[in-house]
């Protein structure tokens, strides 16, 4: 691709068996115009560094219902304390640079580097600075301690990367997110790849064909506004009735 160029059909991209399943086409920009067309149209950028920019759109898409989202009771117990708790508390976009900084060094599992070069986060730093890459922040005593960022357009989410310095400290990230997305109705969370870890907090592979109609439909809602609430943790954990 030349930067400017549109991208071409999802059909095109490498099937599930093929050697690099889901790679659609090779080169571009990452201007915000161009990330935005991409995440409109269910494409994404993946690639280490001293490689092109590679697009990616894989079929089937891991996605994350968001009332599908699995409390498990050891999380559960987590988020009541951290809610409890006068030192701890989510913030979204106060320090979105240092969570991506932390997310590209962030160490991986069966990984000896990372996808988050300097390219990609000055490319996020730009959508977070139109107003389309958020992060979501686990704090602790004044110190940020976990978090995540991820893309949104319209009602359409697209996470992207995590981190955390603690136990538990990016699930509650994400659990704050998932409960962000139930009080706006914000249906699911594109989780982008296939993994075991997605799968056991209850995402689940959608056909790519699906998941394209139903971001087009999602990227024309109106945006929601990018604010935590402490309450919005009654979507995941209702107050029983002795507490209200």
């Amino acid at each position: 691709m030349h930067p400017g160029e549109a991208f071409p059909p999802l059909a095109m991209a490498w099937p599930e068996d093929s050697a690099a399943p889901g790679l659609l086409a090779v080169g571009g920009g990452l201007n915000v115009p161009t990330l935005l067309s991409a995440y409109s149209s269910t494409i994404f950028p993946w690639f280490s560094e001293g490689e092109p920019v590679l697009w990616w759109s894989p079929d089937p898409r891991m996605v994350l219902a968001t009332h599908a989202f699995r409390l498990h009771r050891s999380l559960r117990k987590t988020l009541q304390r951290f809610r409890a708790s006068a030192r701890c508390e989510i913030r979204f976009d106060t320090a979105f640079a240092r969570v991506i900084t932390a997310c590209a060094t962030a160490p991986r599992t069966g990984q000896s580097g990372t996808w988050i070069g300097p390219e990609m986060v000055a490319a996020y730093k730009g959508l977070h600075a139109a107003g389309h890459a958020h992060s979501v922040e686990t704090w602790v005593d004044g110190r940020l301690v976990a978090g995540l960022y991820c893309v949104a357009i319209g009602r359409a989410v697209f996470g992207e990367s995590m981190f955390t310095e603690v136990s538990d400290g990016s699930k509650i990230a994400l659990a704050a997110l998932v409960a962000f997305c139930r009080q706006h109705g914000i249906p699911f969370i594109d989780c982008q790849q296939v993994t075991r870890h997605l799968a056991s907090l209850g995402a689940t592979p959608m056909p790519r064909a699906e998941f394209a109609e139903r971001v087009a439909r999602q990227v024309q809602e109106p945006p929601p506004h990018w604010r935590f609430n402490p309450v919005y943790w009654d979507t995941l954990m209702p107050p029983s009735p002795a507490d209200r």
